[in-house]
């Protein structure tokens, strides 16, 4: 399957797009093999919801996959691909299902994540918008200063949303708002990584609809 899939995004050329997303995961060692199992399984289901795979058709929004725990812990896990027709959506999706853990026992750097993902445009198709969708389970215990790096993308014109999922309580949503997501952006929160499905279906169709903010 990643095989047809990686064949079919060489296949067809870039053209113009109204988003272009990165999808952001944290895979720092506070995510256990189980949960990252329910975000790599959520992200897939969502981006086959019938209403999501419509307006990423509709608008050919670009897509991509990374990866991110500590300093020097960064990957693009699928790279670019515009979603053209509902085949490109299901392959997609598929390819995410598929995803192998790219890190393991490492920390926490969002301000370097943040960096990379700034970075990864520059080698994606030219989009009406760019949005980062940085999703985590905890604060920096590693790296930079992540309120500096959220100001780079907003001088950037990147639009940064977080999923903060959720122990107990609100400190990762109250993280989030306060020190990752940019003036544009949103903070969706997941109840456990058991609610990230249905968080990150939310997120993604807030953040690809017509009405944004």
């Amino acid at each position: 399957m990643r095989a047809l899939f990686i064949t079919l995004c060489l296949a067809q050329p870039a053209a113009a797009c109204r988003t272009a997303l990165i999808l952001s995961m944290d895979v720092s060692q506070s995510v256990d093999p189980g949960e990252y199992r329910l975000q790599i399984d959520g992200l897939a289901a969502a981006l086959r919801d019938p209403e999501i795979a419509e307006i990423l058709v509709r608008d050919e929004v670009a897509l991509s996959v990374v990866q991110w725990s500590g300093v020097d812990a960064q990957e693009v896990s699928l790279d670019w691909t515009q979603m053209r027709s509902p085949s490109h959506v299901e392959l997609f999706a598929a390819a995410v299902a598929q995803l192998p853990r790219a890190f393991v026992m490492s920390n926490t750097a969002p301000a370097e994540a943040m960096r990379h993902a700034l970075d990864h445009f520059g080698r994606g198709p030219e989009c009406t918008r760019r949005v980062i969708d940085m999703s985590g389970d905890g604060t920096p215990n590693a790296g930079g200063e992540i309120g500096q790096m959220r100001r780079a993308a907003e001088r950037a014109g990147v639009t940064v949303n977080g999923l903060a999922i959720e122990g107990l309580g609100r400190a990762i949503t109250n993280f989030y708002q306060r020190n990752v997501i940019t003036r544009d952006g949103f903070v969706e929160t997941a109840r456990g990584h058991r609610d990230y499905a249905r968080a990150i279906r939310r997120k993604i169709l807030r953040e690809i609809s017509a009405v944004f903010g």
